[in-house]
Order: C-alpha cells, then structure tokens, then sequence
C-alpha cells in the first residue's frame, strides 16, 4: 500500500535522479518496493535500519540475475519480481521497517544515467482482540467509575469507540476518541446494559467481548395499583365479595422485597397482595414497604381503600333475534346492589316509577334493517355506592362471508353428514336444509346445523340447500352441497417392468364428494399398506404405489385402485407384468483341482460357451452323501461363492474338509434370471511330485554300479597272471570262446564230449538240444556252483597263446529296478 510518492527527476543525462516514496506494509503479509518502472541494467538494494546510518545490501544483479545477500533473510521472504527490479517481501516482519536504496543504472542513448530510489518502508502491526477492564462492574447509583479498553498489539494511532446494547437490544454508541479510558463521574440506572469497545486502527478494526454494567439503584417511592382500579375521593373503592389485588411496584436493583401493612399491621410480604372476597370490614389503610437489601435502602407508599356492596358484578347485556330473526332485541339487566341499579339504553333512556326505584333490567326492539353491521349499543348502569357508572356492550355482527357446507361420512360409510355453519354473528343466524325440490330436511338450528341421512347410492348427482337466516341480512343466504360418487383414472392400465426394478402405479381421483381417500389392493387382492415392499404416496386427488424390487413369480398380475364414499365407490384394474432378464450363457468347468494334497483347497476355472449378458456367477458345492461306500450327489447343494465379478473366470475356494468328497458347479447370473447350472464336476488330485527324485536315484545307482565294475575289470586285467582263474572265468580261455555262456557244472561233460567230436570246436546238434539255456537255472539249483564249475574246463586247456594285448570281447548286462 503506498501513501505518499516524491519524486525529484533531473533531466540532465549527466545529473543523478532521486525519487523518494513511503511505502506501508502489514506483518505477516505482502509488501512490494518499486524501483522505477523499467528494468535497469544495473541495480543494487540496500537497507538501512531505523536510528541507522549504515546501508546494507540485499540485493543486486549486475546483469546476470538477481543475487540475495544474507541479511534478505533476516528482512522476510524477499524476491524479485519477474522482469522487474521490484522487491517482493512475503510474510513483513516487524523488523523489516526502514530505509529501503535502490540504486538503479540505465544504459540510455544520452549516456548512462543513475537513480536513487528511497523507499521508507513503515510496518504497520494490527490491532489485537481487546478486552474491557472496569473499576467496578456494579456500581451504586451516583458513584464514579472507569472502564478501560486493553490492547495487546497494533499501531496508532488507534481509535476507540464505545457501545452500549441496552434490554431492548438496541446499541448505541456513548463515547469514541484515541484515548482507551472511559471515566463516568456519576453512574445512573441508564448506563444498565452490555457494553464492547472497538478499537481500530489504518490496517484493521477489532471488538472485545462484551461485559454487563450493572447499576445497583432504588428502591424510588412505591406504586400501588389496585384491582379492579376504582378511585374515590377518599382514594379507592371496591365491591364486596370481589376480589382485590394490591400490586406494588418500586424500581429498584436488585429487585426490592415488599411488606404489606394493614393499618400498620404486617399483613403480608410479597409485591401482590390479594384480599379474596372483600368484606366492607377491610376499609382501611394499605401501606407498601419497599427494600434494597443490597443497598439497605427504603421506601414506604400508603392508600386507603374503601368498600362498597352495589350489586354483585357489572350490569349484563346482550342481544337477541326477534320477528322471525327480522329485528333485534336489546337486554341489559343488573340485579342487587343497595340502593338498585339506574339502567338505560343509550341513547333511549328507561325512567324510574315514582317511588325513586328504577327498573332491574331493560328492554330495546330495534330494527334489523335499520342497523348496520358492527353497530354497537351501551347500556349504562349507575349506583350511588360508585363514583362513575357501570356499563355494558353488545355489538350486532352479522356473521362474515357466506355459510360454508361440508359433507362427511362416519366410519364405514354408514352414515351421510351434511354440515352447514355461518358463525360469528351476534345474535346467532337460523340455518335449515332444504333438499333440490325445496323440501325441508330436519329441523332449523342456530350457528351450525348437520343433517345426518343414511347412506346411498340413491344420493349421488343430487344437490341439498343449507338456507341461513341473520336480522342484519336483508335477504336469506344460502350454500349447496352436490353429492358425488368417486371417478377414478389411470395414466397407465398396463405397466411393464424388468424383474429386480421398482415400479410405480399411479391413480387420480377425478370426481369425489364427500371427500374419501384411495385404497389399493395387490394382485392377491390383499390391502396393500406401507411395507418394504410397498411405498404409498398419497395427495387429495391422487395416490402412487411403488413395487419395490418386482418379483416376476410374486407381483406380476393384476392391481385395484379403489375408492369409497356414501353415495357411491369405484375401483380401477392396472395390470402388472414383471418381465425376466435374458437367461445367461450356458458355463462348463474346464479345471477343478486340490491346490495341495492337504485336500482343504480348490483351484477352479471355467469358460462360458456362448455370448451373452452376465452380471455375476454362483458356485455351488455339494458334499457326498455316504462317501465310504460309494459317493452319490443326491443331497442339498450350499452355496460356495456368490456374486463374482462377471470378468472372472477362476476362484478359489478354501475351508473344506479334508476327509469329504466334494461336487461342484457353476451357475451364470443376469440380474435375477439364472442359467443353466455347469455339469457336476469333483476335484482332481494333485500330480505326484516325487517322480524326479525316484528318476534322480536310479540314475545315480546305475552309474555307482557302472563305476565299480568298470574298477573291477580293470583290477582283473592288470592281475591276470596273479589271478588266472578269474581272469579266465569272466573272460574265457581262447578268444573263440570269450563269447560263451558260462553254465552249470553239469556241461562240463559235455564240453569235453563236444571237444572230442570234432578238431573245429563245432557243437553237435543233440548235444545242445538236451543242454539248459545258456544263464539258466534248473529246477532246485542254487547260484553257489557257478563258480566252481569253470575249474575242470580252466584244467584242461592251457595258458593263453598269442600275445597278451588280443582284444577282449565282453558282454555285460546291466538291470535296474525300481
């Protein structure tokens, strides 16, 4: 906010130009410090604090930006406006106020040219909330007092303005000025109220909480009012056997406290004091004391009140219809009193006879058509026992607007009333009922008249005349009343909805009098009432039923709107069809499978064979029925998992139990219309897991034993003169016969025979025709002589001719089990 620019600008390109400008600024918000309009080439802000001759920089640019200095820091949230060599301070701390320099250099085509920008930079605080000290909140009337209006913060100059709320509410204000002290010299009962002040200041305004000034005054000289207020010469007067109340009255705060005397005798204490059936014995002296205990302050007031017995009350009138309800007849009457009431119709008067007694009531016949509507008439009644005469008034009034008919039927509708009143007249009008033809209907009532028919159907289209009769209306008046049997109507006979949605019916009353309401029945035709199923909405003429949630096996058939009164009834059908949501495709199950042999999981998945709408699907499952025997799926099915999402195609379902056998299906859902349930389909076991590890072992079994007997070979080869035997048993003797099976000891004989049979080594054919075949074992023989039974063929052939590196054939069969 800038208050005040000077500005010195010296044209000569070679002078220094200084522009001075008081800037103002708030703590806590923004402030701005302008320097020059354009951005200069070069510009340096410094700072000087106040009391302080030293300039200190906050920051320069030199063309290659603005540079911030540490004392920027100190000095709020400083920036530089975009463009510009403005100086943005955010969030002005107190200690910001000072001398703000900006030396700014412009490269111009005259030259280059200085400038000095001072900116004196005043940080204003706002006012603080304040709050009211008083010497004394409550004050005796008359005495001194101060109130004073307490800042904490905020910059003056601050002025103070004061304000008074009084009972009424209204506020007023009752001092304002720069001084925060408010000095009261003599307090009255007038300075009562709430009080706030106000303090402000260029930034802000703020008021205090407001405190209640209680001035302590009185008791002033006591009121006494009397009831009922009859004044005498003497003072006051009242009936006997009246009641009269003394109320007494003095201002005072606190509240005073009174004390009746009765010719100086304590009588009572309290302001009202009320004598119940006044006796003329109680004339006399009442004196009202009235204390501030508070302030131990009195006053005291005395009257004399003196009692009369005229005749009991005040005199009585009232009007009365005559002349067949033509003219008015005026009666006043006031009896007792001693000596007798003076009475008289103003302004025609009723003499007394000749012995000084007057009349104990009078009478007065006036024209109806001569009176007009609201005329009122005073008859005056006088006692020598009171100081003014008694009256009364009565006020002819014709009764406003026109009669009003109705029509109602009791319960059931077994009776027709027809209500006809014309009220508020004085004196009352004369109504009868007359039917359509003009015949007359019951007997003639005054103010209100109800005709009670039995009801019928006989009655509807017909109209009945309510005929009123009134002194101060020249002519008769009169209301009909035209009975009607209900009309009903629809918007819709047929309503159509999808099953699950909710669905209005809807039925208006056209023509119906006397009014009735509109019943509606379901398609069972039960009564239908507020339910959670059903929603009525009525109005005069018309009603709405909401089928919640339509259900096609429930609530599809046919509705009535029905409507009943005395002279007749009527009943709509609006038919209902709930209509199903397309059924869904068909789903089959294409995995079922235990997700571990613990068997209390399943993993499922399926697919759906067809397109079509989907909202969600059901799995159910279903326990086998006698499992140990053999599994039957004729038992319950129990719902498994429900309303999954209609983009799911896998689930699984935990918490089954171990030792059950299981069936499962799935069924897809569209709104509320199912599908076929999938095929009924058991859960899989798992495939076994230790097939690797059987595979593992005997591949590692077959090559322990392919590596020992492959070190076995070796040894007997490189032993074969240490161990000829051995050598010759797995290997042979010759090389022709290395591939020979070795057999039972038994061929031995047989070998030596086919040795001599022939120089080749041929075999005959007998020979080996009754020999076993080769690795065989015969009937009762044991694999212990095998060995033994090389030895007599090893004998009888020599050592090994040739030379010892001839190749060896061998055949090894090797057999794995499992």
């Amino acid at each position: 906010m800038q208050i005040q620019l000077l500005c010195l600008e010296i044209l000569d390109p070679g002078e220094v130009v200084y522009v001075q400008t008081v800037t103002k600024g708030v703590v806590g918000r923004s402030v701005m410090l302008e320097c020059g309009t354009t951005l200069p080439d070069v510009y340096i802000w410094g700072f000087t604090m106040p009391g302080d001759e030293h300039i200190r920089a906050v920051v320069y640019n030199f063309g290659k930006g603005p540079k911030l200095q540490k004392l920027a820091t100190a000095l709020g949230d400083i920036s530089i406006i975009t463009d510009s060599s403005s100086l943005l301070i955010d969030k002005l701390p107190l200690f910001a106020q000072g001398l703000y320099t900006c030396q700014a250099l412009y490269d111009t085509k005259e030259g280059a040219k200085v400038y000095y920008y001072y900116v004196q930079l005043l940080v204003l605080v706002p006012v603080s909330k304040p709050y009211i000290l008083a010497s004394d909140t409550s004050p005796a009337e008359g005495t001194p007092m101060w109130m004073r209006c307490n800042l904490e913060n905020g910059t003056g100059p601050i002025n103070y303005v004061w304000e008074r709320e009084s009972r009424d509410g209204s506020t007023a204000r009752v001092a304002e000025g720069n001084a925060s002290l408010v000095n009261v010299t003599f307090v009255n009962r007038n300075h009562t109220g709430w009080y706030r002040c106000l303090a402000s200041n260029e930034v802000n305004e703020q008021r205090s909480d407001r405190i209640w000034l209680d001035i302590i005054y009185g008791p002033d000289v006591p009121q006494i009012g009397v009831t009922p207020y009859s004044v005498t010469e003497r003072g006051y007067s009242a009936l006997e056997r009246e009641t009269v109340s003394l109320m007494c009255q003095a201002s005072s705060n606190p509240p005073s406290q009174y004390v009746w005397f009765y010719n100086n005798s304590q009588v009572y204490t309290g302001p009202q004091f009320t004598i119940t059936k006044i006796l003329r014995m109680h004339t006399g002296h009442y004196s009202c004391l009235a204390q501030n205990t508070y302030l131990n302050t009195r006053s005291r007031t005395t009257i004399t009140l003196t009692v009369y017995y005229p005749p009991d009350g005040n005199p009585t009138c009232t009007v009365l219809p005559t002349n067949n309800y033509t003219d008015l007849a005026l009666w006043c009457s006031w009896v007792g009193g001693n000596p007798s009431a003076t009475l008289f119709w103003n302004p025609t008067p009723v003499s007394a006879d000749t012995q000084g007694r007057s009349h104990t009531n009078a009478t007065l016949i006036q024209p109806g058509y001569q009176t007009r509507d609201g005329s009122t008439f005073t008859c005056m009644g006088s006692h020598v026992a009171l100081n003014s005469t008694s009256g009364c008034n009565v006020t002819a009034l014709l009764p406003p607007g026109d009669p009003q008919c109705y029509a109602f039927a009791t319960r059931n509708n077994e009776y027709l009333m027809l209500s006809c009143s014309w009220e508020g007249g004085t004196p009352r009008a004369l109504l009868s009922w007359v039917s359509g033809n003009g015949a007359p209907e019951g007997s003639s009532e005054e103010n209100a008249n109800i005709l009670v028919l039995r009801s019928s159907a006989t009655y509807s289209g017909k109209a009945f005349v309510c005929q009123a009769k009134h002194p101060l209306s020249p002519a008769s008046k009169q209301c009909v009343l035209k009975l009607e049997a209900p009309v009903l109507m629809t918007h819709r006979s047929v309503v159509s909805v999808y099953e699950g949605d909710d669905v209005q019916l809807n039925c208006v009353l056209k023509a119906n009098y006397p009014a009735t309401e509109i019943t509606w029945y379901n398609n069972l035709k039960q009564t239908v009432w507020d339910t959670p199923k059903y929603l009525l909405q009525n109005e005069a003429a018309w009603s709405n039923l909401t089928v919640r949630e339509a259900d096609g096996a429930r609530d599809s058939g046919q509705y009535w709107c029905s409507a009943t009164n005395a002279v007749g009834g009527a009943e709509i059908p609006i038919t209902l069809y709930v209509k199903m949501y397309p059924a869904p495709p068909n789903v089959t199950i294409s995995k079922l499978l235990y997700s571990s042999r613990e068997r209390t999981e399943v993993e499922l998945e399926w697919v759906t064979l067809s397109e079509g709408d989907i909202t969600s699907f059901i799995v159910e499952r279903q326990r086998a029925q006698e499992p140990e025997v053999k599994a039957s799926w004729d038992g319950p099915w129990q719902m498994a998992a429900a309303d999954l999402e209609p983009s799911v195609r896998s689930h699984t379902l935990p918490g089954l139990d171990p030792t059950a056998e299981y069936a499962f299906r799935i069924t897809a859902v569209n709104h509320r219309t199912l599908g076929y349930p999938s095929e009924l389909r058991t859960p899989a076991s798992p495939p076994f897991s230790a097939y690797p590890a059987v595979i593992g072992a005997a591949i590692g079994g077959m090559l322990i034993a392919t590596i020992g007997t492959i070190l076995l070979f070796m040894y007997i080869i490189r032993n074969r003169n240490n161990n000829p035997r051995l050598h010759d048993m797995i290997f042979g003797l010759q090389h022709s016969q290395s591939r020979e099976n070795i057999n039972f000891p038994e061929d031995e004989t047989v070998g030596e025979i086919e040795g001599d049979g022939g120089a080749g080594g041929e075999h005959s054919p007998q020979a080996a025709e009754h020999s076993p075949r080769a690795v065989g074992l015969s009937p009762g023989s044991s694999t212990e002589p095998a060995a033994a039974s090389a030895s007599p063929a090893s004998a009888s052939q020599g050592p090994p001719t040739g030379d010892d590196d001839e190749p060896v054939n061998v055949t090894i069969t090797v057999m794995a089990t499992s």
